[in-house]
């Protein structure tokens, strides 16, 4: 491995583990160069979302930052020059990742169109907070539930599933490339399993967004249960709010099985990440459940000894075979 190379994977590496939380406990119990390569999967992700998050800069300067990154990663992808630039970032990283990057996709051989979605994701991300930004009081989803300033992101759940998809089902189809399988139709479950995760997250995040002039929620289910956006950026949890809340948790819980299927189709070195990934992302939505969907007054998460249970057990079992 040349030094630029090995400086990459330590790169992302660092990126991995001083960010990931949930994740960078999970693949901990990985063989050594899968669990390099999530980390680079990992710092890839995590850079696109910086460059959308970035609340710093304008939307246009994180937009035009997005498409310098696009064409950075079709290039470095493509066999062309790799960006010397930081994308005006002033973070090394953004530079650091693209060997690894372009050495982790040859050897697992990921569709360059998963990184492309990904990229995807945070414009349609950005798109949202620029029609909200430009309008007095209208929102991007249904006028039923439309308030100033904060946006119903989805009118559908359909259209809500096909952004997480971008935002997290494609990278569960990269990490099963990483992980190894055997039939097709591991991709479908892999997709299934990051959509479970990410509703976790939406639901987990409820305040914030909110707080952040955004409801991931699809403007339908927050109808269907006679719910406003100003009942969720007021923190109202009523009889309205809780069954809304028992209605998402079941659908999040109905795609946690389907990503269960996965574990047939995965070689057995993924099998011990995927089972941690489920215990730490299923856990967090039995807690928002045992909470009583109280999603506002604190932040729900595990307690950190519960994550490094899981992440030995992984590790544990992968080495034991178990």
């Amino acid at each position: 491995m040349s030094d630029t190379l090995a400086d990459s994977y330590a790169c992302c590496q660092k990126l991995a583990r001083r960010t990931a939380k949930n994740f960078y406990y999970s693949f901990t119990g990985l063989p050594r160069q899968q669990f390099q390569s999530m980390c680079v999967l990992y710092s890839y992700m995590r850079l696109c979302d910086d460059i959308g998050d970035d609340e710093s800069v304008p939307l246009d300067v994180r937009a035009d930052r997005l498409t310098r990154w696009e064409a950075a990663t079709r290039s470095a992808l493509t066999g062309q020059q790799l960006p010397d630039h930081d994308f005006g970032t002033g973070r090394d990283e953004f530079r650091s990742v693209f060997p690894a990057l372009v050495d982790m996709t040859q050897r697992y051989r990921i569709p360059t169109e998963c990184f492309l979605d990904v990229i995807s994701g945070v414009r349609m991300d950005l798109n949202a907070a620029a029609v909200g930004h430009s309008s007095d009081n209208t929102t991007v989803a249904s006028s039923t539930v439309a308030n100033l300033n904060l946006t119903c992101q989805f009118e559908t759940f359909d259209e809500l599933a096909d952004y997480c998809f971008h935002v997290a089902g494609v990278v569960g189809v990269c990490c099963i490339h990483i992980w190894g399988f055997n039939d097709p139709a591991a991709l479908k479950s892999a997709a299934d399993c990051g959509l479970a995760f990410q509703l976790t997250n939406i639901l987990r995040d409820l305040g914030e967004d909110a707080d952040n002039g955004r409801v991931y929620l699809p403007a339908e289910d927050l109808s269907r249960f006679e719910m406003t956006t100003t009942d969720i950026r007021n923190r109202v949890m009523d009889e309205r709010f809780h069954n809304l809340m028992t209605f998402q948790v079941g659908r999040a819980e109905t795609y946690y099985a389907r990503a269960h299927d996965l574990f047939q189709w995965l070689e057995p070195p993924g099998r011990p990440i995927l089972k941690a990934m489920l215990k730490i992302y299923g856990g967090l939505l039995k807690e928002i459940s045992n909470r009583k969907f109280d999603v506002y007054s604190r932040r729900v998460s595990l307690p950190i000894w519960r994550k490094l249970l899981i992440s030995a057990d992984a590790a544990f079992s992968r080495r034991f075979g178990r």
